[in-house]
């Protein structure tokens, strides 16, 4: 060997030491590394584990991360580990934080993130780290990772590590049965929401419950009763119409013009049923019901609201199947069990557009009720509804009862504010002159489009979109709907 050679091959082993030596450092600086406080507590090298994996929608991550701190907690020795080596980790899997061919990945601080789980509520969840328990008497690992589209994770997801891959199967079968039996959605009033990602990046949003009495719903006499009955009767009646092997899944289809007070109904039943489950749906959130049947059935009683069904019923450009929306709504309920405790409660300003398709496929709804224009007595009851303190006389309101003809819930609540309003601007407190003179106001003429708006039929029209606001968000305060879609 030449004197090159050989002062080449001492480099080259000087710099191989230099460069072992560095990582030593490195590690020794940088305390634990991940591979070896799992592979301690495995009490074998980690990245020859077996991994079993489960996949979430991120609408229920903070239902498993609740399950499994609970099946956690059994162990009086459990330890969560978060991971190092910055924004790098976030784009590496489980493997590559084991498998250290490339860095190695310290022990770190775990990622938690703030999950809602009620509408003033958050959890603290773990965003990315590992439980280390054990799980019927054998070691185990979980690492959650929440579902971050920015870095192509769809979906949240829990990887179990365990020797034995019988127990890490348990695991997961015990979380499943927890996360639905604990669920954070139970008895909840939730609305979807698209991420722009796909469905399977969905979020939720929670909506308080409603608060609205019997006596404050004007309904023709009768008829709440019958639409009570049918949801929360055949509730509180389960057990008896099971044990005679009767069906328990029912649809209920509230119809009339705009601004009668079909949304008004539903926030009723919302309100009188604290124990269900309700998913609203409505607009372009339509698109969501086959995961809103799934969801109502796992956390039965529920009732799944469907807002305005006759907006999108031709509509193909939201079903994920390309049929008409209808379609996939009416496929959703009759996916479910017939004993399953679900109400789907539909809403409809032009119910000839969804009677067609709900004859051809009988069984889905099986009561429709109709919520009409108020009558007189009704209207003198809407009055009373909305006038808040103000002491108007009994004859001013009989003769706003009697002048306001036609008009429907959403005129008088609107009446009852420009009375107060046009009191406001004179300085004055508001009386029977004030309600005159803005029932006067309503009923001119160039307030034809406002009454419109309302929900009052114009001249030579029917009562369909044109007393529609497609920029008015549902009651319930969920996204907007879409414009009226043309059924050619």
């Amino acid at each position: 060997m030449s004197d090159t050679e050989h002062d080449l091959t001492g480099f080259l082993r000087d710099f191989r030491r230099a460069i072992e030596l560095a990582h030593r450092q490195a590690d020794s600086a940088e305390g634990e590394r991940f591979v070896d406080a799992v592979s301690t507590h495995l009490g074998q090298p980690a990245a020859g584990v077996p991994v079993l994996t489960e996949e979430v929608p991120n609408h229920r991550f903070a239902d498993w991360d609740l399950a499994l701190e609970l099946l956690a907690q059994r162990d009086p020795d459990e330890r969560v580990l978060g991971v190092g080596g910055g924004d790098m980790r976030y784009h590496q899997t489980l493997a590559d934080y084991l498998s250290a061919m490339h860095m190695h990945f310290p022990v770190g601080q775990v990622d938690y993130v703030s999950a809602p789980v009620g509408p003033d509520a958050h959890r603290r969840a773990i965003g990315l780290g590992m439980r280390l328990f054990r799980f019927d008497g054998r070691p185990v690992g979980v690492f959650h990772r929440r579902g971050n589209p920015r870095f192509g994770q769809a979906q949240a997801t829990f990887e179990v590590l365990c020797v034995d891959q019988e127990t890490a199967a348990r695991l997961l079968d015990e979380a499943r049965a927890l996360a639905t039996e604990r669920s954070v959605l139970r008895g909840q009033v939730i609305s979807f929401e698209s991420s722009g990602f796909g469905m399977e990046s969905e979020g939720i949003t929670f909506l308080p419950r409603p608060d609205v009495t019997a006596d404050q719903v004007v309904l023709p006499a009768s008829s709440l009763e019958r639409i009570a009955a049918h949801v929360s009767g055949i509730a509180e009646h389960a057990q008896i119409l099971r044990r005679h092997g009767q069906h328990l899944k029912r649809g209920l289809l509230l119809y009339g013009p705009p601004g009668t007070g079909k949304t008004h109904t539903v926030r009723h039943l919302v309100s009188r049923n604290p124990g269900h489950t309700v998913v609203v749906l409505a607009g372009e959130s339509l698109q969501f019901v086959s995961l809103a049947a799934n969801l109502a059935r796992a956390l039965q009683p529920a009732i799944v609201v469907l807002e305005d069904c006759d907006l999108v019923a031709e509509d193909r450009g939201m079903s994920p199947t390309g049929r008409p929306l209808l379609f996939e709504v009416l496929d959703a309920m009759d996916g479910l069990d017939a004993d399953a405790d679900v109400t789907f409660l539909l809403t409809t300003n032009r119910v000839e557009t969804l009677e067609r398709a709900l004859v051809q496929r009988p069984g889905r709804v099986d009561l429709a009720v109709e919520v009409p224009l108020p009558d007189l007595d009704g209207r003198r009851r809407l009055l009373d509804l909305y006038r808040g303190d103000v002491a108007y006389g009994p004859e001013a309101l009989d003769d706003a009862a009697r002048r306001s003809e036609g008009m429907t819930a959403s005129f008088t609540k609107e009446l009852m504010r420009r009375a107060v309003l046009e009191a406001a601007i004179e300085g004055a407190e508001p009386g029977d002159r004030y309600l005159g003179a803005a029932l006067d106001g309503l009923l001119a003429g160039h307030e034809e489009l406002t009454r419109a708006m309302l929900g009052a039929p114009r001249p030579g029209a029917e009562a369909d979109f044109d007393a529609f606001d497609p920029d008015e968000p549902s009651a319930f305060g969920v996204a907007p709907y879409g414009p009226p879609v043309d059924p050619a």
